[in-house]
């Protein structure tokens, strides 16, 4: 089972209190603020909070980490990518996109396309040989269809824990 399907299956099979429910949603405004104050808007031991979160994060359940902006970091195209693919080899196409260093989302999909797919790009020409040089090329893979973001207006990790 990959690395993605076992946090998924961890997931569902997990209990999540609602103080863990209320300190996830603490790091989704701010993942750098501290336990103490989040414990003290809790009402909670520092220790507690910092025993929580790492018991969420060996679960599967969170992950704190850095989001960059990659049109700031020199990166010049970002695409999602609708493929259809052979039904056959659907998860092992899937698995093949998610290890290229191009893509950071990939998801298997019921719709008009199998798989989606968000790539970042250092330029035209980079995402050109993406497209033509490695993901047509994948066994399974029938076709494709590039969206060029033009401009960001919205990424929120901040959907809270309902």
């Amino acid at each position: 089972m990959s690395d993605a399907r076992a946090r998924v299956a961890n997931a569902r099979n997990a209990e999540v209190s609602d103080l863990d429910k209320r300190i996830i949603e603490h790091l989704q405004e701010d993942g750098r603020r501290p336990f103490t104050q989040i414990a003290a808007d809790l009402g909670v031991s520092e220790a507690a909070v910092r025993a929580r979160t790492n018991r969420l994060i060996e679960r599967g359940i969170l992950q704190v980490v850095g989001v960059t902006d990659p049109l700031k970091l020199g990166f010049q195209q970002w695409a999602m990518i609708g493929i259809k693919c052979e039904a056959s080899r659907l998860i092992e196409v899937a698995e093949e996109i998610a290890a290229f260093p191009e893509t950071d989302y990939v998801v298997v999909t019921a719709g008009s396309y199998d798989i989606l797919v968000e790539a970042v790009a250092e330029d035209n020409e980079a995402l050109l040989r993406f497209l033509a040089e490695r993901l047509r090329k994948i066994p399974g893979v029938r076709d494709t269809e590039t969206f060029v973001y033009l401009r960001l207006m919205k990424q929120s990790y901040q959907w809270g824990t309902r």
